[in-house]
């Protein structure tokens, strides 16, 4: 080995894990046919698309190819109640797979949600699929850990998703370590600085508020250049040097609801000179205290609403008071079956439920709902959740206008400002992804086509 070699392999760039593609059906865009193509020779690689993009397609695609390939079996995984969305479009595109919940594979497509993982064996897959894949870092430690060791033993692997890591580079090695790449401690000392040299972690695996994590000043080139090694980004065709006509989105027009009061009382301090709510503690106590006004302000926003909406709730007690108050709604929740949530969730989909109240850990990934164009939410600190409870109506394939109205009180002013400082962080991750992935393409993002390579003529 030469000291080239040594460099390229410390570098985790080198080598791809795939074959070329067989199967390239004439449905697809072109940078869909781009994105399998550069999947399938990868071999174990994660798309990173937004929502509307064709996620569904270009995963049925690349398992259609590993099947070609291999005349084995691919196990597609999704979030609960998007196997039957997941089957749909499989129909659709005529592609030949089966749902199933107790380890049976009944097609070379075998589709299943997450939790159901543990009746399947990794000895019987040729290819994986992690659909919406960032939903693995909401798992706990044990039920990650038991993914990772699954796709561990099989060799062809794909991770996609919306949103890999929405504020939170250091989540990226959940993606990394999933497909066999640097394990998520080895990317953080690799990559990353912990200035207060602690790494407590809670019971779901994760690190504490506390530990703080950041980029190597040095390090910035050199991480972004490993992620794009493994991922493909794209917000819009033209990050790839594509025509981005039909995917231009209509607006998003966010209105902040802010109600002019507390929830609580402080011994002592007049309510006009009440503080918003400091730590987790006192901002869930806010929100407990204010259920019914808040409540009672969706009521509002919805009287004269005779369309489509879903509102986002974060309580029980919050879901259950809404669909008191409000006709014509259902409430999709924790103690339903998963087969009553499927169902509730298709019912949606089809038309034949007008409004849909859901917390956004049950149903805030993968389902379309371009039908909807109004959505409002009780707001928490996650923005991955925030980001996609809009996502789920403001798509590509969206035609109206999407109005989201979000309900807090003064009280929940913190959270507020830390949510909109995720989402800050937010653009900027996918602005990296897409610069670094477009400098290592030579793609001209102005111009929406691909540069050509020159020799300087000093050369």
């Amino acid at each position: 080995m030469d000291y080239k070699e040594f460099l390229e392999n410390k570098y985790q760039l080198s080598g791809n894990h795939g074959f070329d593609p067989i199967f390239m059906p004439d449905y697809l865009f072109d940078f869909q046919k781009y994105m399998i193509e550069w999947a399938t020779r990868k071999g174990r690689g994660a798309i990173f698309a937004d929502c509307g993009l064709g996620k569904s397609p270009m995963e049925l695609v690349w398992a259609q190819n590993v099947i070609k390939k291999t005349n084995g079996n691919v196990l597609l995984l999704t979030p609960l109640a998007v196997g039957a969305q997941m089957k749909r479009e499989a129909d659709k595109f005529k592609i030949e797979s089966e749902r199933s919940r107790d380890g049976k594979i009944h097609n070379k497509i075998t589709i299943t949600n997450y939790e159901q993982i543990h009746h399947f064996n990794p000895n019987d897959f040729s290819g994986i699929i992690c659909d919406e894949s960032s939903i693995l870092k909401n798992f706990n430690g044990k039920i990650k850990q038991q993914i990772n060791i699954f796709m561990r033993k099989i060799p062809y692997r794909l991770l996609a998703t919306a949103t890999a890591a929405p504020n939170d580079y250091i989540e990226l090695g959940t993606s990394s370590e999933a497909i066999g790449y640097l394990g998520y401690m080895d990317m953080l000392n690799k990559f990353f600085k912990n200035d207060q040299n602690n790494s407590a972690t809670n019971k779901r695996g994760r690190f504490t508020e506390e530990t703080k994590w950041r980029l190597k000043g040095h390090a910035h080139q050199s991480f972004w250049r490993w992620v794009t090694s493994w991922a493909r980004a794209i917000r819009y065709p033209s990050d790839l040097g594509f025509d981005d006509n039909g995917f231009i989105l209509p607006d998003l027009i966010e209105i902040d609801n802010e109600l002019k009061e507390y929830g609580r009382f402080e011994e002592g301090i007049l309510p006009g000179f009440l503080l918003p709510a400091r730590g987790l503690k006192e901002q869930r106590d806010e929100r407990k205290a204010t259920i019914e006004s808040r409540c009672e302000k969706v009521f509002d926003l919805l009287k004269d609403h005779k369309d489509f909406s879903v509102i986002w709730v974060n309580l029980n007690k919050e879901g259950d008071l809404l669909e008191k108050i409000i006709p014509d709604s259902v409430q999709v929740s924790g103690k339903d079956s998963d087969e009553s949530k499927e169902e509730k969730l298709i019912s949606f989909s089809e038309g034949k439920i007008k409004r849909l109240i859901i917390k956004p850990k049950i149903g805030a990934w993968g389902l379309n709902w371009q039908h909807c164009n109004n959505v409002i939410i009780f707001p928490t600190h996650s923005y991955e959740q925030f980001y996609q409870s809009i996502r789920r109506c403001w798509r590509f394939g969206q035609k109206r206008k999407v109005t989201v109205n979000l309900v807090f009180t003064k009280g929940d002013e913190n959270m507020i400002k830390n949510l909109k400082r995720k989402q800050s962080q937010s653009v900027e991750m996918f602005n990296h992804l897409v610069q670094h992935m477009s400098n290592s393409l030579n793609i001209d993002n102005n111009k929406g086509f691909k540069k050509e390579l020159y020799n300087p003529e000093w050369l």
